[in-house]
C-alpha cells in the first residue's frame, strides 16, 4: 500500500499540514523540520501523487516546446543540444517537456492554440524567432508565460536570450579576409529568421569595413540543412569566378559545403576554406574540423528553461533579456 502524507506525519509526530508544507518546500518550515520529514519519507519509500499536485495548484508543471521545422528534425544536433538544455533545468525543478513539431504558418499557431485553450502547458520556449512573428504576438495576446531564443523586430517586450550573431559573423568575416581572401561567398539562412538576417549584417559590415564587394551570384539561400549546403555550394562552385571562401550561416550547412568541395577534388582548407556558426559537436570531428562561431546552445536552452520557470512561479527575474557575446572557434577549415 503506497505511503501517505498522514503516514509520515504520525511517523514523525508533526501535523499532515507541516508535513505537506516541508515536502513542498515552503520556507515557514524550519529547516530541521524539513530535512527530518523529507529522511523519514524517503526511509518510507514516500512517493508524491504529482498529479493531485498538479490539479490543487492549478498548474501541469509542463512546459510546451515546439519546433517550427518540417518533419522530425530531432537529428539535428542544434536542436538536440538546445533541447538537452531544456530538459536538463526541467528535470531540477520538477516539470515535465511536451515535445511536438509543427512547420511554421496557420497550423503552427493552431497548436498553439489548442496547448493554451486546453491547459496542457505552463509556458512555452520558443526557438528560432522571425522578424515578424505570429507565435509572440499570439502569446503576448493571450498572457501566457514564455521565454525566446532569439528577438524580433519591433518592441522587445518580452524576455529572451540571444546570441550576438551580427558580432560573430563580423568576427568570422574580418578572420578570413585577414588571411588574404577577397572572393568570399555567404549561405545564408533564410531571411524571414532574425538571427539570419543579424549574421547577414555582421558578414556585410566586416566586407564593407575592408572595401569589399560581394556579387549578387555569391550570395545564395539554403534551409539550415547539410543538403542545401552542399547544393549551394554546388551553385558557387560552377561559377565562372567561383569563391575562395564560403561562409555558411549554420554549421550544418558549411559542412554540406564541404561535401560539395570534396566531391570535386577540392581540398577544404587549402583549395578554398570553410566557416560556419553554432559550434555544434559535429564541427569538432569533420574532416577537417570546421571553423565556426560558438554559441552555448545546451547552456541556452537551460538558462530560457530556468528563466519561464521563475515567470510561471511569479519569481523575479535577475534579467528579462540576455545578450551573448559569441566566441570564434578556428580549426582547419579556414587553412589553419
Amino acid at each position: 500500500m503506497a505511503v501517505t502524507i498522514k503516514d509520515i506525519a504520525k511517523k514523525t509526530g508533526k501535523s499532515i499540514t507541516t508535513v505537506s508544507r516541508a515536502l513542498h518546500g515552503y520556507n515557514d518550515v524550519s529547516p530541521e523540520t524539513r530535512e527530518m520529514v523529507e529522511r523519514v519519507a524517503k526511509e518510507m519509500g514516500y512517493t508524491p501523487n504529482l498529479l493531485a499536485q498538479r490539479l490543487q495548484k492549478q498548474r501541469t508543471d509542463t512546459i510546451g516546446f515546439i519546433l517550427p521545422t518540417f518533419g522530425p528534425r530531432f537529428s539535428d544536433p542544434f536542436f538536440s543540444e538546445f533541447l538537452a538544455g531544456i530538459g536538463s533545468s526541467a528535470t531540477k525543478y520538477g516539470y515535465d517537456i511536451l515535445v511536438s513539431t509543427q512547420p511554421p504558418g496557420e497550423k503552427e499557431l493552431e497548436v498553439y492554440r489548442k496547448k493554451v485553450t486546453g491547459r496542457q502547458v505552463d509556458g512555452f520556449v520558443l526557438v528560432r524567432t522571425r522578424c515578424q512573428d505570429p507565435r509572440i504576438n499570439f502569446l503576448r495576446e493571450s498572457g501566457v508565460p514564455f521565454v525566446a531564443f532569439g528577438r524580433t523586430e519591433g518592441e522587445l517586450d518580452y524576455p529572451f536570450v540571444d546570441e550576438d550573431g551580427a558580432d560573430g559573423m563580423f568576427q568570422l568575416t574580418k578572420h578570413l579576409l585577414e588571411r588574404g581572401h577577397r572572393r568570399i561567398a555567404y549561405i545564408t539562412p533564410p531571411m524571414a529568421l532574425m538571427f539570419a538576417r543579424d549574421r547577414w549584417q555582421g558578414v556585410k559590415r566586416a566586407l564593407d569595413e575592408a572595401g569589399v564587394s560581394l556579387p549578387d551570384a555569391y550570395l545564395v539561400t539554403g534551409e539550415l540543412t547539410q543538403r542545401s549546403g552542399r547544393e549551394a555550394a554546388r551553385r558557387l562552385l560552377s561559377l565562372p569566378t567561383p569563391p575562395t571562401a564560403i561562409i555558411a550561416g549554420n554549421d550544418l550547412m558549411a559542412l554540406g559545403a564541404m561535401s560539395a568541395i570534396q566531391e570535386r577534388g577540392l581540398v577544404v582548407g587549402e583549395d578554398i576554406a570553410v566557416a560556419g556558426f553554432d559550434d555544434i559537436p559535429m564541427s569538432e570531428a569533420s574532416h577537417p574540423p570546421l571553423t565556426t562561431v560558438h554559441q552555448p546552445i545546451y547552456e541556452i536552452g537551460q538558462m530560457l528553461t530556468e528563466m519561464l520557470i521563475k515567470i510561471i512561479r511569479n519569481q523575479p527575474l535577475e534579467s528579462q533579456q540576455i545578450l551573448l557575446r559569441p566566441q570564434l572557434i578556428i580549426r582547419q577549415s579556414c587553412g589553419e
